[in-house]
């Protein structure tokens, strides 16, 4: 059986903020889950499987179900007390603002 498949996404940044659209479709917005954890962002969706109406038996199946997840790394860390998640039409939209004083710097060798 083939692996289940990923949420296809887009990452995208501004000054202030990193802007996630992630496609899961078929989804009930109670059966996703977001963890943030430092700059490692989870995402996770029970895919449930519907009930068969009628008789006829099932020919054909290449809709998968079960648990599906995908976890990304940004190249800062996010102030998850300002995260926001919005799930509308199968796309879960995420702002996770940047945290400050979290900048990197670049150590002189002497």
């Amino acid at each position: 059986m083939a692996a289940m498949p990923r949420f296809r996404m887009d990452v995208a940044e501004d000054d202030q903020n990193f802007l996630v659209k992630a496609e899961i479709p078929g989804v009930n917005k109670d059966d996703i889950k977001v963890e943030i954890d430092g700059n490692q962002v989870t995402l996770s969706a029970e895919v449930k499987e519907e009930k068969e109406v009628g008789g006829a038996g099932m020919l054909c199946r290449e809709r998968q179900y079960g648990q599906q997840y995908r976890s990304f790394t940004l190249p800062q860390e996010v102030d998850d007390t300002k995260a926001q998640a919005k799930y509308e039409n199968g796309m879960l939209q995420l702002t996770l603002p940047k945290k400050t004083g979290t900048s990197r710097k670049q150590l002189a060798i002497q």
